[in-house]
């Protein structure tokens, strides 16, 4: 494929960068401290163009929130797929995996990590509980990677413990502004490290673990 074609197929749609802006301008104001128009003029169209693509605020809040739920779903499920399809691997590197995927959602798209501790509740009931379902899912793939590098650990610490870990990785949003911290490489690192410390925590030691010390 030729770099320009390369670039056509990378481009977002109109309709990803309509997302895209609303999320950031939802995040940073509110989702009723931004207007249609306000979206439509940070994509280059008027307010009504926006109509086009979506029926309303209410329609581009729900897509973002189900459409994140979804994508770190179905990333996570992708991780577990390949693993088995290479014969099972490691399951610390299976971790590792999903923890990168994690840390990329959590330092590339922080405005939807803001949206969802703001608006969730603004959802219809169905969109909400949607992503609820699809949280619930997302949780327990990580719950059977983590109990098969620790099958000691209990399945509900196990649970507990990823929570406590989307917590932690979550918390971007509240991290210093950028020229304050380590760049995006060095921050990652840091994540993952924080990240594998607290599931080595949860357990009473390599007894308990399962797993062989380093």
């Amino acid at each position: 494929m030729s770099t320009h074609a390369a670039a056509r197929v990378a481009a977002p749609t109109r309709r990803e960068q309509i997302l895209r802006e609303a999320a950031r301008l939802f995040a940073e104001r509110g989702f009723h401290g931004v207007g249609v128009d306000e979206i439509g003029a940070a994509v280059g169209i008027s307010g009504p163009g926006l109509y086009r693509h979506f029926p309303g605020k209410d329609a581009m809040l729900a897509e973002l929130l189900v459409g994140i739920s979804e994508r770190l779903l179905d990333g996570g499920r992708l991780r577990v797929s390949e693993d088995a399809e290479r014969g099972g691997g490691s399951p610390e590197a299976l971790l590792d995996a999903l923890i990168e995927g994690h840390i990329d959602f959590a330092l590339d798209d922080r405005p939807l990590i803001t949206l969802h501790d703001r608006e969730l509740d603004r959802l219809r009931d169905t969109d909400r509980k949607r992503v609820r379902q699809l949280q619930r899912q997302y949780v327990e793939v990580w719950v059977g990677v983590v109990r098969a590098l620790y099958p000691a650990l209990p399945e509900d610490e196990a649970r507990v413990t990823v929570h406590a870990v989307f917590g932690l990785l979550n918390s971007t949003p509240h991290l210093a502004r950028p020229e304050a911290r380590p760049g995006r490489e060095a921050t990652a690192a840091l994540l993952h490290r924080l990240a594998r410390g607290a599931f080595a925590a949860a357990v009473d030691g390599p007894a308990r673990s399962g797993a062989n010390p380093a």
